[in-house]
């Protein structure tokens, strides 16, 4: 699968963002996608997870009540929407998939930046 994100900007402490991630297999039961993070001279880290089939989700405890992930299954997008950013949250947004317990398939990497 190959998987495109977009949605990333400049926003402000407090405001909102809603990320996209646009997969291009149509057989996506299959799939858990996710979406990790990288913040400047920090590790990549976990955000969010969809089971798509069944629609179990993941969170990381530092946005647990702030992001909600969700899918389209008409539109092949899982979507990421952020509220009351914080400038902590600022980092590349990358989106990823997995079969099996590997995340194997990455997309590229949409920035986001939150002024305090």
């Amino acid at each position: 699968v190959q998987l495109q994100a977009s949605g990333g900007g400049l926003v402000q402490a407090g405001g909102s963002l809603r990320l996209s991630c646009v997969a291009s297999d149509r057989v996506l039961g299959r799939y858990t996608i996710g979406w990790f993070r990288q913040a400047p001279g920090a590790e990549r880290e976990f955000v969010a997870s969809i089971n798509w089939k069944f629609g179990r989700t993941a969170y990381a405890d530092s946005v647990k009540g702030r992001f909600t992930i969700s899918r389209d299954n008409a539109e092949n997008t899982v979507y990421l929407q952020m509220n009351a950013l914080e400038s902590e949250d600022t980092a590349v947004y990358t989106c990823a998939g997995r079969i099996s317990t590997v995340w194997n398939y990455w997309g590229q990497g949409t920035q986001v930046t939150v002024s305090s």
